[in-house]
């Protein structure tokens, strides 16, 4: 059992901030990779660059899928390790590694030590969140879950209006390597702060690295797991487009792709917000409304993609509402995980990391059929209505529990 955390220092508010900052570079070193790939391809791959461009942008791609896999192999096993040590402890330890792996994609000198980099700092990823997730709720206290959840996430959803678009153009005029330059920078803040604002806590002293994947043995985490996947897969089917859709389908300009991603960072932004608030009053209400709209602004990036602007408002419309269930998948996760809390909290970047790629793959997948660049979209509402299914069927277990136990 843990103890119970006491009042932090400085307050609750900069305790959150202080995890909000980790995840800011945490958003950050993700998602900046996608526009800078032209840059690390004719830096680390130059002879193939030259030859056959496309050929080696396509190689630095396996940079992002690189990064997605350690995610999704260090959030259960890294939390799984660190559940019995003292969870301050292990957040700044878990800082101190993304600042270091961060820091090798600084000075990697060839495009192997740039995987190797990547991977490294893909897989205190999901551990972090899960970490912080779990001490924002037991700060704020059960009622307010949601809320701690959405105010550690919300330097995620930050990081996509700011963070990205920043660091992109940083490392298009003063090359790549300066926006991993800034992530340490942004850790290293993080680090500090989370030293001196949160509290200790000594995290479960009975846990065991075997004891915690028995978590893998509960039938409804795994029904969580491909919820967050499946249906979070609407979003990644859309955000990995994104490009192409403003460019292609919309036949906007090329400089009309950064106001395309502020367009859908602010709508996350937004649905963070009003997903935090909505999940402390009901999860599985939040999931399937939620996923419902989500379906239908799928439909409404599709239809908006026949022109630049009413594709930027689509886009805004779809990155909020694909928020909202968030904060509902994070917390489903805890309610379902039993005494497994730090590796449940954990397993929900996992999931969203495999929705990630199953999401990118699929949507590569119909535009290489011939269904047009809008077509990602039209793969969301699918997408979004199995994730309706899986929890439908989640909560039908439920249901089944209860009636059984009576």
């Amino acid at each position: 059992m843990t103890t119970p955390t006491p009042a932090p220092r400085g307050g609750i508010g900069l305790a959150l901030t202080s995890m909000a900052i980790g995840a800011f570079g945490i958003g950050m070193t993700e998602f900046v990779s996608m526009g800078l790939l032209p840059g690390i391809a004719g830096d680390l791959l130059h002879g193939l660059y030259e030859t056959r461009q496309e050929d080696a942008i396509a190689q630095a791609g396996v940079l992002i899928s690189l990064y997605a896999l350690g995610v999704v192999i260090g959030a259960p096993t890294i939390a799984a390790f660190v559940a019995r040590f003292p969870r301050n402890r292990v957040m700044m330890g878990l800082l101190v590694a993304l600042l270091v792996t961060n820091g090798l994609a600084v000075i990697a000198p060839t495009f192997e030590t740039m995987a190797i980099a990547r991977f490294l700092a893909g897989l205190p990823h999901g551990a972090y969140f899960g970490m912080a997730t779990v001490v924002a709720s037991e700060l704020l206290g059960p009622s307010r879950r949601g809320h701690g959840i959405a105010m550690v996430m919300s330097g995620l959803t930050i990081a996509n209006v700011v963070g990205v678009p920043g660091g992109t153009f940083l490392g298009q005029f003063f090359g790549w390597r300066i926006a991993y330059a800034v992530v340490v920078i942004v850790f290293a803040l993080a680090l500090v702060m989370c030293a001196i604002f949160i509290p200790a806590h000594e995290g479960d002293k009975g846990g065991s690295f075997l004891g915690e994947l028995r978590i893998f043995r509960i039938p409804q985490v795994w029904m969580t797991v491909a919820l967050g996947a499946i249906g979070f897969g609407a979003f990644f089917a859309i955000y990995s487009y994104i490009s192409t859709l403003m460019t292609e389908a919309a036949g906007g300009p090329e400089w009309a792709v950064p106001l395309a991603l502020v367009s859908i960072g602010l709508g996350m932004v937004v649905g963070n917000i009003i997903g935090g608030r909505l999940a402390d009053k009901s999860v599985k209400r939040t999931l399937i409304i939620g996923l419902g709209i989500v379906a239908i602004m799928s439909g409404v990036v599709a239809v908006s993609a026949a022109h630049p602007v009413t594709l930027l408002v689509g886009l805004f419309l779809f990155g909020a509402t694909s928020q909202i269930t968030v904060p509902s998948i994070q917390l489903r996760l805890l309610d379902v995980a039993g005494q497994y809390q730090s590796i449940g909290a954990a397993l929900n970047h996992s999931a969203l990391n495999i929705g990630n790629s199953i999401g990118a793959a699929l949507g590569g997948v119909v535009i290489a059929a011939g269904f047009g660049y809008a077509a990602p979209a039209w793969l969301g509402i699918i997408l979004s209505a199995l994730g309706i299914l899986i929890a439908m069927a989640s909560f039908a277990m439920d249901k089944q529990k209860v009636s059984l136990a009576a």
